[in-house]
């Protein structure tokens, strides 16, 4: 390609709103155009990677068995209330009405359309197990969009869905998934970690991450030398409360216009780890109120609660001080005793011995409040993990880094089968629901993990694999005869040999085409220089910025031993 007739939409800034460097760099390098908040244009650039990520993926799932297919991203409200999830995903379902007011939502997801189909088309209990899977845009009307790729409201996806016919055949279409997402990820030159995870809005009852460890990640994920992992939604929070205290009487104590963790335990002189924080949440669909109870140097595990509540959490929300009258208690003086709801208590509150909490009065604290004795409630683990809690697999402290979620699987069960009707005839002829597994792979998100994973304060360094083209071709001056025809003859020399490559012709500056072709991030650049006339060109090799003066037929035989080793 010359460079003279492409669209090369490089910036020297990027907009105010771009913080993190995938965001940053994929605008100022030409990949992506924003359009509104949340949505973006792909440029050539930018779609020539997202391509050779979706054929990275296809190559590994045909690899595993799995069959491609397209479906539509319009999908019929009578679907989804087969699922029971109409009215239960909130608000970041785009819901929209036909001439007809027929209702219709754009496909966040596709567990609906993937069982339908199933539903219509598998027959017979021998064309089981089946894997299919697409590559399709999906629409989520995020509340804040942000961080360019990272939370949009319309991204491609892939992704996959399984079916068999009982819990061992899912069992092994999951790990096969497991592995494919395995090579998937190391294919595209991404240090990935699989961690434990909470299966959502998705459903199901098991589910892993694949993160992209990065400090841009929004996802805590705590992990164990010991190879245990998981995202801090999913993780399991030990308990290391193990207080010997004689029990003493219970006390109220008064505590004038203390509200805060801070302005308690400093008034009473205690440490906040005798304190218990009781917060009152609200789940907006039916109206309950419940109390959460954690030790008050710890946070309350919103996705652990809404999954003991057995509601959504689009539907959680703290409740107001009316709902905490209500309960017949006062803002900043909750406690968990005597209460007209339910109180979910975390299990390192229920092992603590002569805790402060609020006394459901204004201006009082109760001392000396221990569980079992003073209050009751349904014990489980409520927090969040954080750096150095125990390992539930060895007891070893665990470790806490960021990560950016690049793909998530699940093994859904019949979640999905049993309610829309997604059955096979077993030898009995008996109707039994088919067991599924969801899979998906985030592809423009996964393109932003690469450039997170790979940038310098130069621009992008694209692994070989995904980057837009291999190499740039940049003869130094257009009126030196030498320097043109060897560049030329490198450029042809390479189209040949199936290389991707650019000739850059346009009649600008060495320095300005290098600064182009660093910020892009093409893996090689060829100078044609002073010495284009004796064959010597520049090589330079981006990922390492390493320059080197050599024969121009050695570069040319570099290249391609290069780009035939990741074919």
């Amino acid at each position: 390609m010359r460079a003279s007739k492409m669209l090369i939409a490089t910036a020297k800034e990027a907009p105010q709103e771009a913080k993190i460097q995938s965001h940053i760099l994929l605008l100022r390098g030409g990949f992506i155009k924003n359009l509104v908040a949340g949505v973006y244009n792909y440029l050539p650039f930018g779609l020539r990677v997202l391509n050779k990520i979706e054929t990275i993926i296809r190559e590994e799932l045909d690899k595993s068995g799995c069959q491609e297919i397209l479906s539509s991203a319009i999908q019929p409200k009578e679907l989804w209330e087969e699922s029971g999830r109409w009215s239960k995903y909130g608000s970041e379902l785009f819901r929209f009405q036909d001439r007809h007011n027929r209702e219709f939502c754009l496909g966040p997801t596709h567990e609906e359309i993937f069982t339908s189909l199933a539903r219509d088309l598998i027959k017979s209990p021998k064309q089981l197990p089946m894997n299919l899977y697409q590559i399709q845009t999906k629409y989520r009307d995020e509340a804040r969009p942000r961080f360019g790729l990272m939370r949009g409201r319309e991204f491609k996806m892939k992704d996959a869905y399984s079916f068999d016919r009982d819990e061992a055949g899912l069992e092994a279409s999951y790990q096969e998934m497991y592995d494919a997402y395995s090579r998937i990820f190391k294919r595209l030159g991404l240090e990935c970690k699989p961690v434990l995870a909470d299966t959502g809005a998705i459903g199901g009852n098991g589910s892993h991450q694949f993160m992209a460890l990065s400090k841009a990640g929004e996802s805590d994920i705590v992990y164990c030398d010991c190879g245990y992992a998981a995202d801090v939604e999913k993780a399991e929070a030990i308990s290391t409360e193990n207080s010997n205290e004689e029990l003493l009487p219970i006390q109220e104590v008064e505590t004038p216009n203390k509200r805060t963790i801070e302005e308690v335990t400093n008034f009473l002189g205690v440490d906040t780890k005798k304190l218990i924080k009781s917060i009152v949440y609200k789940d907006t669909e039916t109206n309950e109120l419940v109390i959460a109870c954690v030790r008050g140097d710890r946070e309350v595990n919103e996705i652990k609660l809404v999954n003991a509540m057995n509601t959504a959490e689009a539907f959680l929300s703290f409740a107001t001080e009316e709902d905490i009258k209500s309960l017949g208690s006062i803002h900043g003086f909750v406690g968990p005793q005597n209460t007209k709801c339910k109180v979910y208590v975390d299990n390192e509150v229920a092992q603590m011995h002569n805790a402060v909490c609020g006394a459901n009065k204004l201006n009082y604290h109760l001392v000396n409040v221990n569980y079992g004795r003073d209050f009751t409630g349904i014990v489980l683990d409520l927090r969040k993990a954080v750096d150095g809690d125990l390992c539930p697999c060895c007891g070893q402290p665990m470790k806490l880094t960021r990560g950016i979620e690049v793909g998530q699987i699940f093994k859904l069960g019949t979640k999905y089968s049993e309610p829309m009707g997604l059955t096979y005839q077993n030898q009995e002829g008996k109707n039994v629901p088919m067991v599924m597994g969801c899979y998906g792979i985030g592809v423009t998100r996964t393109m932003a993990a690469i450039v997170e994973q790979y940038n310098d304060e130069f621009g992008i360094k694209w692994p070989l694999n995904v980057a837009p083209y291999h190499v740039a071709v940049c003869p130094v001056s257009l009126k030196d005869e030498n320097q043109v025809n060897l560049a030329e003859k490198i450029y042809q020399t390479l189209k040949k040999n199936g290389i991707e490559v650019i000739i850059d012709d346009r009649d600008s500056s060495l320095g300005f085409k290098m600064k182009d072709w660093e910020l892009v991030g093409l893996p090689y650049v060829i100078v044609c220089g002073k010495k284009a006339n004796e064959g010597i060109i520049e090589f330079k090799d981006r990922m390492t910025n390493s320059k080197t003066e050599i024969n121009y037929d050695d570069a040319i035989n570099k290249i391609i031993c290069a780009v035939e080793d990741i074919r």
